[in-house]
């Protein structure tokens, strides 16, 4: 087995050609996508995945993701995971209402001594949120910056209505605070970071630790964050039939995630709306430009500057959500990852931040 690099991507068949073409023409999103963003996502639905707002969150749950896609194309291509070497060890910690799982990710040849740690909170829209989809972000994040990630799974619904995986998330960071030296890090080099659902939790962790005067992390990572409630902004218009998220399916999110309506007037959900976000740590804010929630990205970081935030905020043309951990195959996923690991580095004191790829916003 070879990394992608040492064994890169075929070129596009004339049938792929014709289908982006097609695409184009009938204005569908996907056709904007890079040809191997669009190839993990044609690899997904051949895998006989089915629009997830059509099922029931049980078969949502069963059903191949995005991140099988991307193991049906490495082995189809020979290509090794590339942070195959970052050790797991299983645990389980204190939510608000019980004990969860969480996985500590060690990375490979590091040093003796504490260790920075990043938590993490992966994503899934607060129903499907499972750390094995979201293995390969959490060991990219290891692997890069040399510090310790701790993965962890919160409450999911509609079992455990909003805000179940909040008061989660909080409990998480706080057992994290708690058992730092245990864990073999640092109970001062401490970050958090989290991706679509999970980056909305990663960024109230940041709030309640701000308001519940906890110690705050260095640095946050929101990647493709849901920051807001409004299906009416323009890239839920322009992606609202992407793949593999779009409009209903972010519907069927919120639908099945919250008790009522009136819950999206929560701060904790329409961030951009009606947060106070002063007093945070320094931010670095992915977007993707094939997702429904791009323009409340950029409206988020924006609003972020404006309350005195620093943020390094980046939009990543020709991919869709869900990209970041398909860095095996995507290669603006691998860019996004050494962005998040630099700035990460800079804030545990490794090296100097200011690496950028994709378009600075």
């Amino acid at each position: 087995m070879s990394t992608i690099d040492e064994v890169p991507l075929p070129e596009a068949t004339f049938g792929e050609r014709v289908t982006r073409l097609l695409g184009v023409v009938a204005g569908d999103p996907t056709a904007r996508a890079e040809l191997d963003m669009a190839r993990v996502i044609d690899e997904l639905k051949a895998l006989g995945a089915e629009p997830i707002e059509d099922l029931t969150p049980e078969e949502a749950r069963s059903q191949p993701s995005p991140a099988d896609a991307v193991s049906s194309l490495m082995a189809r291509y020979g290509i090794s995971d590339p942070d195959e070497e970052v050790r797991t060890r299983e645990l389980r910690y204190p939510g608000a209402d019980g004990e969860l799982a969480a996985r500590l990710y060690t990375p490979a040849g590091v040093a003796s001594g504490p260790l920075p740690l990043v938590v993490y909170y992966p994503g899934g829209g607060w129903v499907l949120s499972d750390l094995d989809d979201y293995d390969a972000s959490a060991r990219a994040i290891a692997s890069r910056t040399g510090a310790l990630v701790l993965a962890v799974e919160t409450r999911r619904a509609p079992e455990h209505k909003f805000p179940a995986a909040h008061d989660d998330a909080v409990a998480a960071y706080r057992w994290a605070l708690e058992k730092a030296e245990e864990l073999g890090a640092s109970p001062g080099q401490i970050a958090v970071a989290g991706e679509s659902a999970g980056g909305n939790l990663a960024i109230n962790v940041a709030i309640a630790a701000r308001d519940r005067e906890m110690t705050p992390p260095v640095h946050l990572t929101l990647i493709y964050p849901l920051a807001g409630v409004d299906l009416t902004t323009p890239s839920f218009r322009t992606n609202e039939f992407a793949r593999p998220v779009n409009k209903a399916m972010i519907g069927w999110y919120l639908g099945h995630a919250l008790l009522g309506v009136d819950q999206k007037e929560d701060p904790r959900l329409d961030l951009v709306g009606h947060a106070d976000l002063s007093g945070l740590p320094p931010i670095t804010l992915l977007t993707a430009e094939i997702d429904p929630l791009r323009s409340e990205g950029h409206e988020l970081a924006d609003k972020l500057r404006s309350s005195g935030v620093a943020v390094n905020a980046v939009d990543f043309e020709g991919v869709s959500h869900g990209f970041f951990g398909m860095g095996a195959i995507v290669r603006h996923a691998r860019s996004a990852q050494e962005l998040v690991a630099s700035d990460l580095r800079s804030a545990f004191g490794f090296e100097e931040r200011g690496a950028r790829a994709g378009r600075a916003l």
